[in-house]
């Protein structure tokens, strides 16, 4: 069982947590981040680009001119791709470019990830994150306590004063344990976990 640290809001150790090693001691593994990062910007793409073929192109029912005699290229239709104003060969047309990699390589790829934040020491696990007031300043003044700016924090379930604290906050993001992925966490220099929520990922990451 791997140990991490528990700490308060001015980055004190307060106890240890036994966590699995297959959760944050996951041998990294590149490829499967690689593929499921491709597959989260995949699934944002609106797929809505859309160009009109010669069929799709009104007009161009009447051939230009005669077949021979006229000394010009044979044309039957002023819709083709080599006019002006004709159709687009091999356009974009609407697509879905969403596709899912099997659950257990999911779950790899985010506990690699989550394994190699813990590596270079840029996991925290808080006991709690509790705010007095849902101020913007009292957030901030908190994370410089605890020395720290680009950061996801994942948190056990709703946490309104803290997630409306932490809105207009850049480089900031709070997310749900569930909603946890890796692109996330690769795109944020810290992962902050309430222990609370960490506990609950353990629980349901397990391979």
């Amino acid at each position: 069982m791997a140990k991490v640290d528990i700490i308060d809001i001015h980055r004190q150790k307060i106890s240890e947590m036994e966590v699995d090693d297959r959760l944050l001691n996951e041998p990294e593994k590149p490829h499967l981040i690689y593929d499921i990062v491709r597959m989260q910007l995949a699934s944002r793409r609106s797929g809505t680009a859309c160009t009109k073929e010669r069929s799709f192109v009104s007009g161009g029912g009447r051939k230009p001119w005669k077949q021979k005699g006229t000394g010009r290229a044979r044309a039957g239709s002023t819709r083709s791709p080599l006019w002006r104003g004709g159709g687009t060969v091999f356009g974009p047309r609407p697509r879905d470019y969403s596709f899912r990699p099997p659950k257990k390589v999911r779950q790899a790829a985010l506990r690699s990830a989550l394994s190699s934040k813990n590596r270079e020491q840029k996991l925290l696990v808080l006991e709690r994150l509790d705010l007095e007031e849902t101020k913007t300043k009292r957030f901030a003044g908190v994370l410089k306590t605890l020395g720290i700016q680009n950061v996801l924090i994942i948190i056990d379930g709703p946490e309104e004063a803290l997630e409306k604290a932490a809105r207009n906050v850049p480089r900031v993001q709070v997310t749900r344990w569930e909603g946890l992925n890796v692109y996330d966490i690769l795109r944020h220099e810290y992962v902050v976990f309430l222990r609370s929520s960490l506990e609950r990922l353990e629980r349901n990451l397990r391979p």
